[in-house]
């Protein structure tokens, strides 16, 4: 890893340092509590029953049979939701518990609480539900355009339509010299988190629950179950629970609201955790979508316009397929200027499983196609893939199709000319099967292998967007103890895996001086710290922590000059001192606090954004911007249709690195899920129902389908953020996608216009020799 000259914190562990992961060795070594390891004594188990159908009427709900087994402690059915039947992230469209109809297959219509969980199962199993079985509305495209297609929802079956309209696209055709046009499908990928959906609802003695959860975003949950349980919010208390991944599927509800009801039904604690299978069912998986693009440049490859249509299916309920939407628009060009643009985005209700945030949210399926259009207009234009998007990249100052301007470093063209300068690997070394797609199966010894190299550049907006006001809060509390100083840090930020306790920690190390510093687990104790999502957290509770020590440190020093009348201008806290700006002590803060804490509390919010414009799309909608560029290399055995992929470069501009090491992590991990994007990961469904619901069937990347990967980390801070940071994680998804696929398709010069690829597209005659 190489990076621009910055200047580093000299602070251990603080700003900048790989700090280590206090979790991590507990995962290592398998002590570390993961929600579905929570347990009380008198605990009792919950379980949901689910809907076999698609789309079905329901005609009636016969519990009396579960009633009747030994063990049982209550069977709950929409009759029974004490308050609100309906919530929901951005529409209040999904019922907690189906009511008259079911829209999707493994629908919650009932619940079960016992004493044991194969009891819970066993009464689920009796309850009769009688459906009317009706076909299901499956197709997106119709749902988008059809005004005869059935309808999912009274309200209609678009979510949202946003248009983007820039410049005369009708006269830029006219001038166009070079035309490629394409249509695209990605298919529907899954989180594929290792940590199922579970937790425990304890009934309190107030009247209200206490809930233990793996969450992205506790108050947000909050907001949904308190008023389905009818209750105050301040009766449903949340803290956050051992997180095994996310990835945007935590983000909407699954079992909250169903323990909660049962326990305060049984005046049990009540736990619920999801097999695999039912994990499946039970979350939001990314938006499957259909892409058609036309792309018009002149002879040498400078793009003129740009027009495309864009159809996201959100499946049975809405979730957030509406900022998905807005996003996949938004963004739809990618990182390139083109002076003339129609976009037209669709998100629809079908009933296939319902579709939310994924990491990318929506720039992961607007890249694929918009940059597989730059392949084709390379090859279209005789120019070097990279080249024509040098030649059409935006830097800092352009304008984007949406109106935006970019007022923070864009550094695209140093990006494509890093990835282009990494040397090649070297060929493959065939007299070791296992160096060849399918060789540890000794199914091919080299004969129908062929090598590729493909390139992909993303843009992805950092935080939320369009006018949302998004900020978080933090607590920071330093008192000395035992003679020593020490910081808690407390906030309701969803540590997921990404590393956030940690930063947390070397915020609050770097702004105060302290080694000793606690994170408090995250609970609805403090003040809302929004979304695990969007790459926010390091840029928006990483600002509220170092804005709460900022007032901490303010208030240190204020205290130092009125107790010790000292002057403390330009003094810092380090080591448990007051530090003048000439390096010497002016006080302990033993003895400026004399046995008191100093406590802050403060909300951070970002710039302000603007809604995009609904027949226009133009707006302010975003906060910034991250880029990242990958290189893939692949070896194809063309004729078993076995893809290998020898290596993947990386170069990402991250404004300033924090932790190094957890940033490495954040670059790989993404990539890793780009490439089962591109390869092998897909929930397959028809007809509406899911056909591979396990591990079993649906193949995500190991360690033996990862290749070595080259990597460059670029610092051009953006002046807007904490620390010149740019969130990190979501980028090497969109683009090592895009990348993977043109290496094959080089390889194997088919057009593989689909997401994941699957070895019937690529599979060639076997040669069959000289006549």
């Amino acid at each position: 890893m190489t990076s621009t000259e910055t200047s580093r914190e000299t602070v251990p562990h603080g700003v900048g340092d790989s700090a280590p992961r206090p979790d991590g060795v507990l995962k290592v070594t398998g002590e570390f509590a993961y929600s579905s390891d929570l347990w009380m004594d008198d605990m009792v188990w919950g379980v949901t029953l689910r809907s076999p159908h698609p789309r079905a009427r329901i005609r009636g709900i016969d519990v009396s049979a579960a009633l009747k087994v030994p063990g049982v402690h209550a069977v709950l059915t929409h009759e029974d939701v004490p308050g609100d039947k309906f919530y929901g992230l951005e529409h209040h469209d999904q019922p907690v518990l189906a009511i008259d109809q079911v829209r999707y297959q493994g629908e919650p219509v009932a619940l079960v609480a016992a004493d044991h969980p194969e009891t819970a199962r066993r009464a689920r199993d009796r309850i009769r539900v009688d459906y009317e079985v009706a076909e299901p509305l499956t197709d997106a495209r119709r749902a988008a355009l059809d005004p005869s297609y059935p309808k999912v929802h009274r309200s209609g079956n678009v979510v949202r339509h946003q248009p983007i309209r820039v410049g005369d696209v009708e006269r830029a055709k006219e001038l166009a010299e070079i035309v490629v046009r394409g249509e695209y499908e990605v298919g529907m990928q899954d989180q594929a988190f290792l940590g199922p959906e579970s937790g425990l609802a304890v009934p309190a003695e107030d009247g209200g629950v206490d809930l233990y959860i793996a969450t992205q975003w506790l108050h947000v949950d909050q907001d949904q179950i308190a008023p389905c349980l009818g209750l105050p919010a301040d009766k449903v208390r949340l803290t956050l629970a051992g997180v095994g991944g996310a990835f945007g599927a935590r983000e909407d509800l699954s079992m909250q609201i169903h323990a909660c009801m049962l326990a305060l039904r049984t005046g049990r604690p009540v736990k619920i955790v999801y097999g695999r299978e039912e994990s499946f069912f039970g979350h939001v998986h990314r938006h499957p979508a259909t892409l058609r693009y036309e792309h018009g440049a002149t002879r040498d490859g400078r793009l003129v316009y740009v027009e495309a249509e864009i159809i996201l299916d959100g499946g049975a309920y809405a979730s957030t397929t509406s900022a998905v939407t807005g996003n996949a628009a938004s963004l739809g060009i990618g990182p390139y200027e083109v002076p003339n643009v129609r976009i037209d985005a669709y998100g629809v209700y079908t009933n296939n499983p319902p579709c939310g945030a994924m990491r990318g949210f929506g720039a992961v399926q607007a890249c694929f196609a918009y940059e597989s259009q730059m392949d084709r207009l390379a090859a279209a234009c005789g120019l070097d893939p990279v080249e024509v998007r040098i030649r059409n990249a935006i830097g800092e100052g352009s304008r984007l199709a949406t109106g935006q301007v970019v007022d923070m470093p864009a550094p695209l063209t140093e990006l494509l000319e890093r990835v282009r300068a990494f040397p090649p690997p070297p060929p493959a070394d065939t007299s070791d099967l296992r160096n060849l797609p399918g060789g540890v199966s000794n199914t091919t010894h080299g004969e129908g292998v062929r090598r590729g190299v493909g390139y992909g550049i993303g843009i992805k907006n950092i935080c939320y967007s369009e006018g949302f006001d998004d900020h978080s809060t933090a607590r920071v509390r330093l008192e000395v103890v035992g003679g020593e100083p020490a910081v808690l840090v407390h906030t309701a930020a969803a540590e997921v895996g990404q590393g956030l306790v940690t930063l947390q920690a070397q915020i609050a190390r770097t702004e105060l001086g302290v080694a000793q510093v606690t994170v408090a687990p995250a609970d609805t104790n403090v003040g809302s710290a929004g979304s695990s999502s969007a790459s926010r957290q390091s840029y928006m509770t990483g600002g509220a922590v170092k804005a709460a020590c900022e007032a901490v440190r303010e208030r240190v020093l204020k205290l130092a000059e009125e107790r010790l009348g000292i002057s403390t201008a330009g003094a810092v806290l380090r080591d448990g001192r007051i530090v003048a700006a000439d390096g010497g002590t002016l006080a302990s803060l033993a003895d400026v606090l004399d046995g008191e804490a100093v406590e802050e509390t403060r909300e951070f919010h970002h710039r302000r954004t603007t809604p995009l414009d609904p027949l226009t799309g133009q707006g302010n909608s975003h906060v910034q911007f991250a880029f990242c560029v990958h290189r893939a290399v692949v070896d194809v055995d063309v004729e078993l249709g076995l893809v290998k992929v020898v290596e993947l470069a990386a170069v990402q501009d991250v404004g300033k690195i924090l932790n190094p090491i957890a940033l490495e992590g954040q670059i790989h991990g993404g990539t890793a899920q780009g490439l089962g994007l591109a390869l092998m990961e897909e929930i397959q469904v028809e007809g509406g129902r899911i056909r591979n619901p396990s591990f079993t069937d649906y193949l995500i990347p190991t360690i033996l389908d990862m290749p070595p990967m080259r990597m460059q980390i670029l610092e051009h801070a953006d002046p807007h953020s904490p620390y010149g940071l740019r969130g990190a994680g979501e980028p090497p998804t969109l683009s090592s996608t895009p990348a993977v696929v043109a290496a094959v398709r080089d390889a194997t010069g088919l057009p593989l216009s689909r997401v994941p690829v699957r070895p019937e597209h690529i599979t060639m005659p076997r040669s069959t020799g000289p006549a």
